[in-house]
């Protein structure tokens, strides 16, 4: 019989502790996650400073662009009224203009 604490093969199968594999799968994701930050450059002892600049930047284009979108609605909705009046102006004959 094999000892419960120490990794096993058996059929081309490593059996392992529940604890041992969780431990594993930790390290192995705390290495891909360390790859993917290097890759991408964000690496380093400036890596917090250089994630917590680039949300400031990101939180500022959201702002920009819905700022964007509500001027761009604003000026649909006051042209849209400016018709409304310029129609109720002509149709009342104030310029002289319509029958």
């Amino acid at each position: 019989m094999t000892d419960p604490q120490k990794p096993a093969l058996v059929d081309s199968m490593l059996l392992l502790r529940k604890e041992d594999f969780e431990d594993l799968l930790d390290r192995a994701a705390e290495r891909g996650a360390k790859r993917a930050l290097a890759d991408v450059g964000l690496d380093g002892d400036d890596a917090a400073h250089d994630i917590r600049e680039l949300r400031g930047l990101l939180d500022a284009f959201n702002t920009a662009k819905h700022t964007a979108w509500q001027t761009v609605i604003k000026m649909i909705t006051t042209g849209f009224l400016l018709a409304l009046v310029a129609g109720a102006l002509i149709k009342f004959k104030v310029f002289g203009g319509g029958q």
